[in-house]
């Protein structure tokens, strides 16, 4: 991991909640059925879900993520700028109220994991609000979505919004559903969703 990270970040996050059962599961190794780029510069980290830090969220299967070079760098234009692909088992049906529920489960779990609630001033925290819209399905995608989530971050400790745009997937005989997630607080206009985006673009069910 990279020596920026002197705080608990995702990272380390990620790497504990691998660790879901009593089968060992390689995040670094896993060999994916599918095909996601990684990018150069980009880092990736993979765990099993069910998620340790969100058990609401009932669904099997891996998350497999992609972090700009910039996200946890305050300063950087890719700040909190990653997507990650949930692979899950099944035909799952998602809708705007079942994403929004996931997702508020996902990030306030990811908010306590990654804070000592000791040492900072628990009346400025605000609660993750997720709201998500249907949206026209783009030409690959079962249903798209698109919305945001207000939460605290935990790196600045401070309000933070994101933007996000979902892509939901199921590919001919594979009883798979891909959820693929880009988020950024940064507007749709900005250079960074070009990358988000392409990622996505270049995904393939099978390699």
């Amino acid at each position: 991991m990279k020596q920026l990270f002197v705080i608990l970040i995702s990272f380390t996050l990620f790497k504990v909640s691998a660790q879901i059962n009593e089968t060992a599961f390689d995040g670094k190794n896993w060999e994916a059925p599918y095909h996601l780029d990684t990018p150069e510069g980009w880092d990736v980290e993979r765990f099993l879900i069910p998620i340790s830090f969100a058990p609401a969220i009932q669904y099997k299967g891996v998350e497999d993520i992609r972090f700009t070079p910039g996200w946890a760098k305050v300063e950087s234009n890719e700040y909190w700028s990653y997507a990650f692909l949930w692979f899950l088992d099944g035909e799952q049906n998602f809708d705007s109220k079942i994403l929004e529920n996931n997702l508020a489960a996902y990030y306030t779990g990811l908010f306590n994991i990654n804070t000592d609630e000791s040492k900072i001033d628990t009346t400025k925290l605000i609660p993750v609000s997720v709201t998500i819209n249907s949206r026209k399905a783009e030409d690959v995608d079962h249903k798209t979505f698109d919305g945001v989530v207000e939460m605290n971050d935990y790196i600045t400790k401070k309000p933070i919004t994101l933007n996000l745009i979902i892509h939901i997937k199921n590919c001919e005989d594979q009883n798979k559903t891909f959820a693929f997630f880009e988020l950024s607080p940064k507007p749709y206009s900005d250079d960074v969703w070009l990358n988000l985006n392409q990622l996505w673009l270049n995904f393939k069910c099978a390699k």
